[in-house]
């Protein structure tokens, strides 16, 4: 973690929870930021829109939709949504290695078709709301969540992808793994003492980072602090340690 120019890099802004007029505010606080989360409620209430309208900020996007269905709507999802300018793509490992090739293929497709970089499909693994309890009795999957983790970051890595998201408690296992290109980026950033709210497995910044996470995502910590701007430095500070 030496020699980071841009700690503002590591850091990407989850803005879940938050309509457009929300966003730009943030965004005008803070100008420092350059990557943000665009996920399923502000993509759902403010449409496709809102993302030309961040790259036009010049923000750099992860588009978490988290595309979970059947091999061919998963990949005509991502030809359309290469499209975007987003540069990370997310959706479920579990849709299984047809579904991600095929997936991995059309993004490349799509963004030519526009003359844009192919983003970067990231595969989710398993949610940061999981617990050990939960994973057993809900899903009655026998399996530890490491071990189950371990399993679709192969499944993303062997079907092309260029990387997965993980909480922070399988950031180390996977690293140890995974080479640098391959792209860890992990939820369930908290700041020291405060509230996990619906994550269960979450880590301070500056451990996940020095376990080989690539980027951090955060949210609720920084957009819903009293003083944003201050929070914000805080994590960037935390990179730099």
């Amino acid at each position: 973690m030496k020699d980071i120019d841009h700690p503002s890099e590591k850091i990407i802004i989850a803005l879940d929870g938050m309509d457009k007029n929300n966003v730009f505010n943030l965004l005008e606080e803070i100008p420092e930021i350059i990557w943000v989360k665009v996920g399923l409620e502000l993509f759902v209430s403010e449409g496709p829109d809102i993302l030309s309208k961040l790259r036009d900020r010049g923000k750099k996007i992860f588009l978490d939709l988290k595309f979970h269905d059947i091999p061919t709507t998963v990949a005509r999802a991502c030809f359309v949504a290469s499209q975007t300018g987003a540069e990370f793509i997310s959706l479920h490992t579990c849709s299984g290695v047809k579904a991600l090739k095929m997936a991995n293929e059309a993004a490349q497709e799509g963004a030519a078709k526009v003359n844009l970089m192919p983003p970067k499909l990231l595969g989710i693994t398993i949610l940061t709301s999981w617990t050990k309890e939960s994973f057993a009795n809900d899903l009655l999957i026998d399996q530890s969540i490491d071990q189950r983790v371990k399993h679709l970051a192969e499944i993303a890595s062997n079907s092309g992808l260029r990387g997965c998201v993980c909480s922070p408690r399988e950031v180390q296992f996977l690293r140890e793994i995974y080479p640098e290109s391959f792209d860890l980026i992990t939820p369930g950033i908290r700041a020291i003492g405060s509230d996990n709210n619906d994550q269960s497995r979450v880590s301070d910044a500056s451990e996940a980072l020095k376990m080989g996470a690539s980027k951090l995502v955060i949210g609720r910590a920084i957009t819903q602090s009293d003083n944003p701007a201050n929070m914000f430095k805080s994590f960037c500070d935390k990179v730099l340690n």
